[in-house]
């Protein structure tokens, strides 16, 4: 479905046009076409493929869709690829955006995703004097937009965490906390698998030898490299910290279970010492001392007693009870 198409001039905005058109303006100098696509058709794609002379890679990369996110150069052009991140219900949903960047035209794609980049057109649209720059600043807007939601996918993650952190020493927790350290490392590992790549990617488009397009923008792209490094240290935090809250977990555990263990040893001790004496008043030897002795009887209860309480009494100052 279009969204938006646009051209612009000197960073302003020349009029909405339509989708036949696109070729006209891209005649005229200074001046490029920015469109915008949501969950496009193969029709569509196959439309601005002709109007913008798409690579058939690039456009096969995003009919296919489920793409790891890349930026790859086809010529005088750039395809990128980047996953857009939502929480939605508690769970992690990941969209994709694919951006195609001409020297006078950029055409977004994008896929299964709620998200939009109306916010994005706007914020260029009041900074004419970036927007003059061409597609480059638009890529590094969409980018930036799409990088700066993961800031907010990276705090709810690490509030879950210390929710779950706050539980480690419960009583009786230890099998609900280790299925929401689960769930959290899995939503975490849906994180790392859209930064990091993207992060090796963006490398790509400042220092050194740079696409030709982004040359006059590279301290913006720059700045998106910096932001991915940040989220992918806290992504690496995070994965650190479940991991020791994984073993913290599993150590309660064996706590519990050595606890339950001594009891268990404690009140089978108790037992025995009883079952030993009753084993020894109960054979059935005809000469036997005490045996018609009249306090006999009572006298064996106090002893077995007496014997059952002291092993009680040593087990709980050991704390076994």
């Amino acid at each position: 479905m279009l969204v938006n198409c646009a051209a612009y001039e000197n960073g302003k905005k020349l009029a909405d046009i339509p989708v036949p058109e696109i070729s006209e303006y891209l005649k005229r100098p200074k001046c490029f076409v920015w469109v915008a696509l949501r969950d496009a058709t193969p029709e569509e794609l196959q439309q601005m493929k002709v109007e913008f002379g798409l690579h058939d890679l690039a456009v096969e990369d995003a009919q296919h869709g489920h793409q790891r996110p890349k930026i790859e150069e086809y010529g005088d052009s750039l395809f990128a690829v980047l996953q857009l991140i939502e929480l939605i219900d508690g769970e992690l949903s990941v969209g994709e955006v694919d951006i195609f960047v001409g020297k006078n035209s950029v055409l977004s794609v994008r896929n299964r995703s709620q998200q939009t980049f109306l916010g994005v057109r706007d914020r260029c649209e009041r900074e004419p004097h970036l927007l003059k720059q061409g597609p480059s600043f638009v890529l590094y807007a969409l980018m930036d937009a799409v990088v700066d939601r993961y800031f907010k996918v990276i705090d709810v993650l690490e509030t879950e965490l210390e929710l779950i952190e706050e539980h480690i020493f419960t009583k009786g927790s230890v099998r609900s906390n280790i299925e929401r350290l689960y769930a959290l490392k899995r939503k975490v590992s849906v994180l790392k698998h859209a930064v990091a790549p993207l992060l090796e990617a963006t490398g790509k488009l400042f220092g050194g030898r740079v696409p030709l397009i982004c040359a006059n923008t590279q301290e913006y792209f720059r700045d998106i490299y910096d932001h991915l490094s940040r989220i992918n240290a806290s992504v690496d935090d995070i994965r650190d910290t479940i991991s020791a809250a994984m073993h913290v977990n599993l150590s309660m555990a064996t706590i519990e279970e050595n606890e339950v263990t001594k009891k268990l040893a404690a009140w089978a001790g108790i037992f025995a010492a009883a079952t030993a004496f009753a084993g020894i008043w109960g054979m059935n030897f005809e000469f036997m001392p005490e045996l018609k002795w009249e306090y006999g009887y009572p006298a064996a209860l106090l002893i077995i007693a007496g014997a059952c309480g002291g092993l009680y009494w040593r087990f709980k100052k050991s704390r076994w009870l």
